[in-house]
């Protein structure tokens, strides 16, 4: 039976839907969507916002495209910010301007300031973005969407994800567990687990209207670790949903993969230094007590399946090795 309590904590117990990379395929393969649904705005659904920075993605642009419109979400504000891509991007865009809310393609100053412009002009009760490379997995808007008509007090609702390669591919996951409000702060600087992604996540206009934006240019793996942690400080209520929402793409050109352990994890300890500046190292059998639990929630949760997969199987890879399957 699924369960939905005031902690932070829904779709526990209930069976997760797995998705196949033949079912990934198909979706992402050719417009499925219903223009009227998309066209005539349903009032009664809350408005979703989309902003999908890009730059010379033309690979996979298309297929990140088709993942949102093919939704056919029935009240929809889809908008993509390219910083003037060469690639035929462009051609790609204006392939499905029609159903687009609002596009540019103009020179900018990296994917922050992309967020920044979308945002900026989104217009949706509920915010998300999706990378030029990543895709939605069927169903996933209007799993939210009723998530965050039930709990009115919903501020972030994140689940989780598939990694999918080039090919479109299942090549492994990404799953969380729920928030625990000082302990998973506790954790998170700890380097005990506890976090989320965010781009695994939807959170409402009001709160992010409340953050600075993806204000620190500076930035360029851990943009959204610095938002995270600005909803974090507001003291936002995060909600976890039992469920995939998204496809995460691991390719060669990705930032993940070719900068992801460098320049992410130099940023990362920026980020928590900047704000978590605690002067005292949490002791080791405190942090060797905080992972125990992280794991127990994972097994609670349903997931022993998952933590053996990760700490016994997946532990010693790498981006690398993905992103050639």
């Amino acid at each position: 039976m699924e369960r939905s309590d005031k902690r932070g904590y829904k779709g526990g117990y209930k069976k997760m839907k797995r998705y196949t990379s033949h079912e990934i395929k198909e979706f992402i393969s050719k417009p499925m969507f219903d223009g009227k649904v998309m066209l005539n705005k349903d009032s009664s659904w809350p408005k979703i916002s989309i902003v999908t920075p890009s730059y010379n993605q033309a690979q996979f642009l298309e297929r990140t495209i088709l993942s949102v419109l093919n939704q056919n979400y029935p009240n929809l504000e889809y908008i993509v910010i390219d910083g003037g891509s060469t690639d035929g991007s462009v051609e790609i865009i204006k392939k499905y301007e029609k159903y687009l809310s609002y596009w540019v393609s103009e020179p900018d100053k990296g994917q922050s300031d992309a967020l920044n412009k979308g945002f900026k002009i989104a217009t949706g009760e509920i915010l998300v973005y999706l990378n030029s490379d990543d895709i939605f997995l069927p169903g996933t808007l209007n799993r939210i969407s009723l998530e965050f008509k039930k709990e009115i007090d919903i501020e972030v609702l994140y689940g989780n994800k598939l990694l999918i390669s080039s090919k479109d591919e299942i090549i492994s996951e990404r799953r969380f567990v729920k928030w625990l409000p000082q302990l998973s702060e506790l954790g998170l600087f700890s380097g005990a687990g506890f976090g989320i992604h965010l781009d695994s996540s939807f959170f409402r206009k009001e709160l992010y209207n409340k953050t600075r934006g993806f204000d620190d240019l500076t930035l360029r793996n851990t943009m959204d670790t610095d938002m995270f942690l600005q909803m974090v400080n507001l003291g936002a209520k995060f909600y976890f949903f039992r469920e995939y929402f998204i496809g995460f793409r691991l390719q060669e050109e990705s930032k993940t993969n070719t900068s992801g352990k460098s320049i992410g994890l130099e940023e990362s300890r920026y980020l928590f230094s900047k704000y978590y500046p605690y002067k005292f190292k949490i002791p080791f059998i405190a942090r060797y007590f905080l992972r125990l639990l992280w794991a127990t929630l994972f097994i609670f949760g349903g997931d022993i399946d998952y933590l053996i997969k990760r700490v016994f199987i997946e532990r010693r890879k790498d981006y690398q090795e993905y992103t050639t399957r």
